[in-house]
């Protein structure tokens, strides 16, 4: 067994669905990168637009890095609801696949950690740096080239026999190890991600506009949601999956195994009414530990009244809007009012 293939059996046996190996050459994205940038399609994350050379190199990033290791965690979820009935749903929320249950940047990042030492473990030290969605790597790329799949037209990476529901992580090192190849690119003429994003978000094949995307609006975007998007939110109180539904190669993927990415607090299935019952101390108490807790309470509340706004003609949903507007801040209250319209309207 080379040193490689140790490599990745010592990443399987830790729990990850696949392992993929490839070097720190990211020539071919570079001009893609900077078109995407230069169109401001990165909105406010103005992150996005820093050390852009330490993310198109990844040995600037961490010195001496030769190769990256590059990991896939399923994360799908069974679901006792079909997933396009739960969307614009008159009465329930719709929260991203990927957040219903804990963080995954922290169990992602403590099972890279462990991976590193079983490397090291086997194969004597080494220099290495992990990361998962995190510091400025451009991990869809590597994934690519790394073999994990190819990078569809809706940007996620895709996998014939798993689809997209799946996280991914990194390993920088400074080992020289042998390398994957990238796989073909089964898009074909497909474009029902195209075809179905509510906001028009995938401007072309290959190419999305955050600015428009309601994963974007619902959690990067802390300021007032744009009139022109709120009602293609329609009940998306945080993230969208819209365009991995619609992905003909996710009729394959598969469901997890990992008991903390099971769904926490009924948000698989939460009516939008409880969500926007609940105070900033219920919201911190019970999104401890989840990645929704980053968005705080005012954007949580600000999407839960715009998918209010969007929700079945309900005197119920007026008069709690009306009952509660005082002690609103202005920033809410503005939305409130929006969809106290729509109600009327």
């Amino acid at each position: 067994m080379s040193k490689s293939e140790s490599i990745k059996a010592i990443g399987l046996e830790l729990g990850f669905q696949q392992v993929g190996i490839t070097d720190v050459k990211l020539d071919s994205h570079h001009q893609h990168y900077a078109d995407w940038i230069a169109r401001n399609y990165h909105g406010e994350m103005g992150y996005m637009a820093r050390n852009v050379s330490k993310r198109l190199h990844p040995s600037e990033l961490v010195p001496d890095t030769l190769s990256v290791i590059c990991v896939r965690l399923d994360y799908l979820v069974e679901e006792s609801r079909d997933l396009f009935d739960l969307l614009d749903h008159g009465r329930l929320a719709y929260v991203s696949r990927y957040a219903l249950g804990r963080d995954y940047h922290k169990l992602m990042r403590k099972r890279l950690q462990k991976f590193a030492d079983g490397i090291k473990q086997l194969h004597g030290s080494m220099g290495y740096r992990v990361f998962t969605d995190s510091a400025p790597v451009l991990e869809k790329a590597l994934a690519a080239k790394a073999g994990i799949g190819w990078q569809g037209k809706h940007s996620n990476i895709l996998h014939r026999e798993h689809g997209s529901w799946f996280f991914l992580g990194e390993i920088y090192t400074d080992m020289a190890l042998d390398i994957d190849d990238p796989v073909a690119n089964h898009c074909g003429s497909c474009t029902s991600c195209i075809d179905i994003c509510p906001t028009d978000a995938i401007v072309e094949p290959y190419r999305v506009d955050a600015r428009r995307c309601i994963s974007y609006l619902t959690i990067e975007h802390r300021s007032e949601i744009p009139l022109e998007f709120r009602t293609a939110i329609g009940n998306r109180i945080y993230g969208c999956d819209d365009c991995q539904l619609a992905c003909p190669w996710n009729r394959f993927a598969k469901y997890t195994g990992e008991i903390d990415f099971q769904p926490r607090h009924g948000l698989d299935d939460i009516s939008l009414m409880d969500c926007y019952g609940w105070s900033e101390a219920d919201f911190m108490e019970k999104m401890e530990g989840s990645a929704i807790r980053r968005i705080g309470y005012q954007c949580w509340l600000r999407n839960i009244v715009i998918a209010l706004g969007n929700a079945a003609p309900d005197p119920h949903i007026e008069s709690t809007l009306k009952r509660d507007y005082a002690r609103h801040s202005g920033f809410i209250q503005h939305h409130v009012d929006w969809a106290l319209q729509q109600h009327k309207g």
